[in-house]
């Protein structure tokens, strides 16, 4: 039974926070990566928002402000830990939370 349920696309929020030198066709290219990675791994992306770049409550890594970006897709929960390594490495990616709707 654990393994109907792995197979069960679960619904997810991810918010990006990029860093503001990134330029934005740059920003793109970072998000397309990420759509990819969920594609590829059997998701599908159904929205894509940006927020624009905002000024953050504190510094990190010395900036000020950061580009927001909104993504809701479905995704097996197996390969959460794959997405959140490869923008744990990015180091255009200040800051991401990934939230798990159910």
């Amino acid at each position: 039974m654990a393994v109907q349920e792995d197979k069960k696309l679960r619904d997810y929020e991810l918010v990006v926070i990029i860093s503001p030198g990134v330029a934005k066709e740059a920003v793109d290219g970072i998000m397309d990566g990420v759509g990819r990675l969920i594609t590829d791994s059997g998701g599908t992306v159904s929205a894509v928002e940006p927020w624009g770049k905002k000024r953050l409550a504190y510094p990190i890594k010395h900036f000020l402000e950061g580009s927001y970006i909104l993504t809701r897709f479905k995704m097996q929960p197996k390969f959460s830990k794959q997405l959140e390594a490869s923008l744990r490495i990015s180091e255009d990616v200040l800051r991401h939370l990934l939230i798990n709707l159910e």
